[in-house]
């Protein structure tokens, strides 16, 4: 999936590295996130924002859906609300109520 500009595949710990450099210009703390979180996050929002499963599933690589129902978007289900709220804080979204 990652590569070097010779067509080589990047070590894991190359690939950390960049990520943390591109987490720092962005003004995050880079030690607070992983790519891993980020894929979390990615299908959580989707879910949220109403994108049918089969679609994340798609996006993510999965050859089904099972996976991401059981492992992505269920894990942070509980804490949605919550989560919702928070991230409308930081990105002054519209939406004033969220459901669960």
């Amino acid at each position: 999936m990652f590569c070097t500009k010779n067509g080589t595949a990047l070590s894991a710990g190359n690939v950390r590295r960049d990520f943390r450099k591109i987490l720092k210009e962005a003004g995050l703390v880079d030690t607070e996130w992983t790519p891993r979180e980020m894929r979390h996050s990615f299908v959580s929002l989707l879910s949220d924002s109403g994108v049918p499963i089969e679609h994340i599933s798609r996006l993510v690589g999965h050859a089904n859906t099972v996976v991401t129902e059981t492992v992505y978007r269920l894990q942070i289900r509980p804490v949605m609300q919550e989560g919702a709220t928070a991230m409308d804080g930081l990105f002054g979204g519209g939406r004033e109520a969220y459901s669960s």
